[in-house]
C-alpha cells in the first residue's frame, strides 16, 4: 500500500528525470571517446533519441527489454498485469509511430536491443559505429 496519495505520488513521479542507463552511459562514453560527436535525449527530435547526429540524419535508440517488450526476453509481471500491459503496449505503439515517422523523413535509425549489449557489448558497438558511419556517405 502506498502512503502517499494518488495526486502526491502522480506529483513525485513526474518530479523524476529521465537519465541515461549505466548501458546507455557506456555506450555513449565510448563514442564520445572514439571521436563522435551527438546529442544525447535530444528533445526536440520526435522520441526523444538516446543518441542524435543531426547533420546526418541519423537517430539511435536503445530498448530496454522489459520496457518495449523485447521478443525474447520479455516477462510480463505477475501483479497488476492489465496495467502494465496496457502500458508496455503503450510504448510499442510509441515505437512503431516514431521508427515509421523518421523513415518517413527519411533519417537513418538505428534501435538495439538491452540485450544486445548484455551479450556482447563490442559487437554491438561495432553495429553501432557501422551504422554511424554508412550514415555519413547516405
Amino acid at each position: 500500500m502506498d502512503k502517499h496519495t494518488k495526486e502526491q505520488r502522480h506529483k513525485n513521479m513526474q518530479a523524476v528525470k529521465a537519465q541515461g542507463t549505466n548501458l546507455e552511459n557506456l555506450v555513449v562514453n565510448f563514442l564520445w571517446q572514439k571521436g563522435y560527436r551527438f546529442r544525447k535525449n535530444v528533445k526536440d527530435l520526435e522520441g526523444k533519441p538516446d543518441i542524435a547526429i543531426k547533420k546526418y540524419k541519423l537517430v539511435i535508440f536503445i530498448d530496454s527489454c522489459f520496457w518495449h517488450k523485447c521478443p525474447l526476453h520479455y516477462k510480463a509481471p505477475a501483479t497488476n498485469f492489465e496495467f502494465w500491459e496496457n502500458k508496455i503496449s503503450k510504448n510499442q505503439q510509441r515505437d512503431d509511430y516514431v521508427t515509421n515517422y523518421y523513415l518517413a523523413k527519411k533519417w537513418n535509425i538505428l534501435r538495439i536491443w538491452e540485450h544486445e549489449l548484455k551479450e556482447d557489448f563490442d559487437i554491438t558497438l561495432q553495429k553501432v559505429i557501422n551504422f554511424i558511419e554508412n550514415s555519413k556517405t547516405n
